[in-house]
């Protein structure tokens, strides 16, 4: 027997607790009766479980790492029909979403999958997966910003946590410096308002690194399968 909302998210529903919120509008039924109960336990071989009147099924589970391209939403669907993430993951078979997000203007490494649980963990702060800019930011970023950085920004929504903070290159022709920043969290537009807030707008901005996995040998707009091995790493990192 398990929580309810956990055999939605293996089934690739959704995130664990995008199911959470399903079951407590009354959009599950479990043998036949609408559930509204969180800790409600059920097991997944022997009760039909329902959502929105489809029967669930376990899927098998699939991994995918994107290269996003700067113009796609991170969304399965956009009411005001702009291109969203998926519609780069051509020949995909399976229902997938998006692992976290990364904003309309923003390009780099993002993650796909049907697999709820692996979602909820990765996008978890608690599990301080390393994640890793490269931004272009107007002007000559110094040392004292890149403390700032480093120690710290207060935004809007509370003090960031204690970032990675390097700058790359500056380029005194095009008033610009190429800043290499690393945090755990996964505020909206974090890295852009920390970056604003240091007097440096950004400009241009990719995600390059994700943990231990990178952008290496794919181009914008092309996607790979992560490997079982990569999987698993994954897993014991946040396990």
């Amino acid at each position: 027997m398990e929580r309810l909302q956990k055999i939605m998210a293996q089934a690739g529903v959704a995130s664990r607790r995008k199911c959470e919120q399903l079951i407590t509008e009354g959009r599950v039924r479990v043998n036949g009766d609408v559930i509204r109960e969180l800790g409600y336990k059920a097991d997944p071989q022997c009760d039909r479980i329902e959502v929105d009147g489809l029967a669930i099924a376990r899927e098998e589970h699939v991994y995918f790492l994107l290269y996003k391209p700067t113009g796609y939403i991170t969304s399965v669907t956009d009411p005001q029909g702009r291109r969203t993430v998926l519609d780069l993951m051509k020949g995909v078979g399976a229902r997938i979403y998006p692992v976290g997000r990364l904003d309309y203007d923003t390009s780099g490494l993002l993650l796909l999958t049907n697999d709820g649980e692996f979602a909820n963990y990765i996008t978890h702060p608690r599990y301080e997966l390393d994640k890793v800019y490269e931004a272009v930011v107007r002007g000559r970023i110094d040392d004292v910003a890149l403390r700032k950085l480093r120690e710290g920004i207060m935004l809007e929504d509370g003090m960031t946590a204690p970032a990675e903070a390097e700058c790359l290159a500056s380029d005194a022709r095009r008033g610009t410096s190429t800043l290499r920043l690393t945090i755990h969290e996964g505020r909206n537009r974090q890295v852009r308002r920390m970056c604003e807030a240091v007097g440096h707008p950004v400009m241009q901005l990719t995600r390059v690194r994700l943990g231990f996995l990178t952008l290496a040998g794919l181009k914008e707009g092309e996607y790979r399968v992560l490997t079982a091995a990569e999987v698993e790493k994954l897993h014991k990192k946040n396990g």
